[in-house]
């Protein structure tokens, strides 16, 4: 009996690929702290992982070669953030405090998903070798 590692993982490798670009987007919020006129992005994580879920749930498949594989890809879910503080007057609207705190609460989330993901391998582990 074959083991299905989609089935097995569920959304999960979906989760951190989406929690691992709105790293992204926060530590370029944060680097660009001091760029006059740069606007803070942020990400929407239950609207790209539930894209990600209806990828999952399509079950596309490639035809060709050349093709891009959209299961692989996360859409582009980074827009303009709302700005929580005026602008500082050359039109940067970051706000660095909040973006640590988002920073942080995203890298606590996944190390969780990491983990949980741990934790589902070694029960695989466990069914394939019988328990020992």
């Amino acid at each position: 009996m074959a083991i299905s590692f989609e089935k097995a993982f569920g959304i999960l490798p979906d989760s951190l690929q989406v929690r691992a670009k709105n790293a992204e987007v926060i530590a370029a919020n944060i680097a660009n702290a001091d760029t006059p006129g740069y606007k803070a992005k942020g990400m929407d994580f239950q609207t790209a992982l539930a894209q990600a879920a209806n990828r999952q749930q399509a079950g596309m498949t490639k035809t060709h070669e050349k093709h891009f594989d959209v299961r692989t890809e996360i859409n582009n879910d980074v827009d303009f953030r709302v700005p929580n503080q005026p602008d500082t007057g050359d039109g940067n609207n970051v706000d660095v405090q909040m973006e640590r705190n988002l920073y942080l609460e995203n890298s606590m989330h996944y190390q969780a998903s990491i983990q949980f993901l741990n934790s589902k391998i070694k029960g695989l582990k466990q069914a394939i070798s019988g328990g020992k």
